[in-house]
């Protein structure tokens, strides 16, 4: 495992522990980071209309098509960092 990808999973380690609960948008940017960092670009379909959290969340990722995870993971521990105070 790279230094980077130590980096990464130690910020996601730390997420839950954060010391004020983030935003909505702050915890919608921090999921497709984490996505983009650990899976790549969104794959599958769009979830329904109905479902208004996971097509948030699907949206959000989908965004970032493109981004290379390795950015993305620097991304997310900046994000993380930044949170952390």
């Amino acid at each position: 495992m790279s230094e980077l990808e130590t980096r990464f999973q130690q910020a996601a380690a730390d997420a839950p522990n954060l010391p004020e609960r983030p935003s909505n948008e702050d915890l919608l940017e921090l999921y497709a980071l984490y996505k983009q960092g650990s899976s790549g670009d969104a794959g599958g379909d769009r979830p329904g209309m109905m479902d208004f959290v996971k097509r948030a969340k699907y949206d959000a990722w989908a965004g970032l098509k493109g981004m290379t995870r390795e950015t993305a993971m620097q991304q997310y521990i900046a994000k993380i960092d930044k949170l952390k105070g």
